[in-house]
């Protein structure tokens, strides 16, 4: 009897550290979910109004922003970290655009929106040096639409908006330029998205 007590008793040790062995180890805690982006503005681009106050979303090249196309753009922020996204539909397929956060509202023509947007700010004017007019010390949201005409642009920088100092994006021709003396710059202002960020 003493020795099936015995053994019964090693064979349930047995069993318990073959378990302990056998169990994964705990996953670790998954990481926290990315913030999700607030939207600022959304809506369908339309003509420069004559007079008065501007719409919205204005297209300066109907022919490669057509009216109607749509523009919608968002941020977050956290821990001083700030996160935009810009999404457009109904523009040409295939194409290479240029994207900014610009200083002033849309007006009636494309200077109205002002510089890009910057952390540091250029001394100088227009700001084409690389060491202001690059991709952190600014909002670049360049992107590439698909075959429908739609894409999304996104950006992250570590640091955050000045109130009231950033207020529109502008869609440019091309993508951004990163060559010295003409850094940041990326074509003709073709469309805006009045945007307070």
């Amino acid at each position: 009897m003493r020795t099936s007590v015995a053994t019964l008793a090693g064979a349930v040790l047995l069993i318990g550290g073959l378990a302990a062995c056998s169990s994964s180890p705990t996953a670790p805690p998954a990481a926290p979910p990315a913030p999700a982006i607030k939207p600022i503005a959304e809506t369908s681009v339309a003509a420069p109004a004559a007079t008065g106050n501007q719409p919205a979303g204005v297209t300066y090249d109907v022919a490669r922003i057509p009216v109607g196309a749509k523009l919608s753009t968002g941020s977050s922020v956290t821990s001083g970290r700030t996160a935009v996204e810009l999404t457009v539909s109904g523009l040409l397929p295939n194409t290479k655009y240029g994207a900014h956060v610009h200083t002033k509202p849309c007006g009636a023509k494309g200077a109205d929106a002002g510089p890009h947007y910057q952390n540091q700010k250029d001394p100088v004017s227009p700001s084409v040096d690389p060491e202001y007019a690059n991709a952190e010390n600014e909002i670049w949201l360049d992107f590439t639409t698909d075959a429908s005409g739609a894409a999304t642009g996104k950006a992250s920088v570590q640091w955050e908006f000045r109130k009231g100092e950033a207020n529109s994006v502008i869609v440019h021709a091309t993508h951004s330029s990163t060559e010295h003396g003409k850094a940041g710059t990326a074509g003709d202002r073709l469309a805006c998205l009045t945007a307070a960020f």
